[in-house]
C-alpha cells in the first residue's frame, strides 16, 4: 500500500525563493549585476564616443571636450544630497537648484558637439556618433543613481 501524501508541503531548510536573502546573498548579487550592467553601458557610450574622434574618415578629437560635462554632471546632485535632509517631503530649493545645474551640463553636453558639426570643426557622422554615446553614457550615470541611489542596506557607498 502506498502511504498517503501530506497536506502542505515540507519545507527544506535552506531551499527556496528567499534562500539568498536569508544568508545575505541575494542583495549582493543583485547590487553587482547592477554595477556590471552599468560598467558596461559605460564602456558602450565611451566606445561610441571614442569611434567619433578616431575613425580615419573623421581623425578630429575635439568631441573629447565632452568627458568633461560627463564629469561635471553629477558632481550639482551629489553635493545637494549632502546638504539636504531627505525627511523633507516637500521640494527643496537646494535639490531644485542642482538638478537645474545638472540639466544645463547635460544639454551642454549634447550641444557642443553639435556647435563642433556647423562650424565645421568634425563631421556630421562624429557627431551623431558622440550623441549616441551621450545618450549612452548619461542614462548610465542616471541608471547609476536610481540603482545606488537610495538610503538602504546596499548603496553606492559601500563601494
Amino acid at each position: 500500500m502506498r502511504a498517503p501524501l501530506p497536506a502542505a508541503p515540507v519545507p527544506i531548510p535552506g531551499a527556496g525563493p528567499s534562500a539568498g536573502a536569508a544568508r545575505g546573498t541575494g542583495g549582493a548579487m543583485a547590487g553587482i549585476k547592477a554595477l556590471i550592467s552599468l560598467s558596461f553601458g559605460g564602456a558602450v557610450g565611451l566606445m561610441f564616443l571614442m569611434l567619433g574622434c578616431a575613425l580615419p574618415q573623421y581623425n578630429q578629437y575635439w568631441p573629447l571636450f565632452v568627458l568633461f560635462f560627463y564629469i561635471l554632471s553629477p558632481i550639482p546632485y551629489c553635493i545637494a544630497r549632502r546638504l539636504v535632509d531627505d525627511t523633507d517631503a516637500t521640494s527643496n530649493a537646494c535639490k531644485e537648484l542642482a538638478i537645474f545645474l545638472t540639466t544645463g551640463i547635460v544639454v551642454s553636453a549634447f550641444g557642443l558637439p553639435i556647435v563642433f558639426a556647423r562650424a565645421e570643426l568634425i563631421y556630421w557622422g562624429a557627431c551623431a556618433l558622440v550623441l549616441t554615446g551621450n545618450t549612452v553614457i548619461f542614462a548610465t550615470i542616471l541608471g547609476f543613481f536610481l540603482v545606488f541611489g537610495s538610503n538602504d542596506d546596499f548603496s553606492w557607498q559601500q563601494w
